[in-house]
């Protein structure tokens, strides 16, 4: 068993930070390591976005959209990546497949906050899936094939709409 004092990281794990500007025997000394002179070698440099006064290009650019920080980010799941995962046996069929289900196979990485499965390829095996949405086209073909299709999406309330 380890001691407390006797726990020490794994050897070639760490490495020192380097120490410039501490004389020539470092290797790092007198302009350590910026060059000689100019801008550059002072402290302060704003290189990327000052233009001497001028107006700046990422300023002279036009801006265009939103980017909302709500927004959910979902993970997108085509049927031909579930049919090929139930084919190579790594997805069951006849249970009932969700998000924990679908990162276990190997067929997403991550779940983020929701997984959305859309309709490009063949679905064949009829499948029982719960997901945070799904496009017309997959609902319309889960339905074809005889399966279940669980949406654990908040529906829209049309009374917000019309109030």
């Amino acid at each position: 068993m380890t001691k407390l004092n006797e726990l020490a990281p794994a050897e070639g794990s760490t490495k020192n930070r380097m120490r410039v500007g501490r004389g020539p025997g470092s290797g790092k000394g007198k302009t350590a390591g910026r060059g000689v002179k100019g801008q550059k070698a002072r402290s302060g440099v704003a290189l990327g976005g000052f233009e001497g006064g001028q107006m700046p290009l990422h300023m002279r650019m036009p801006k265009r959209g939103f980017n909302n920080p709500n927004a959910k980010k979902l993970v997108e799941v085509n049927f031909w990546r579930l049919e090929q995962a139930i084919a190579a046996g790594k997805l069951d069929a006849k249970k009932a497949i969700d998000a924990d289900a679908l990162v276990a196979a190997g067929v997403i990485r991550r779940k983020l906050d929701g997984v959305k499965l859309l309709g490009k390829g063949e679905l064949t095996s009829k499948i029982e899936i719960t997901v945070y949405h799904a496009s017309a086209t997959a609902q319309a073909a889960i339905e074809k094939v005889g399966g279940k299709l669980t949406l654990t999406r908040p529906a829209k309330v049309e009374a917000e709409a019309q109030a």
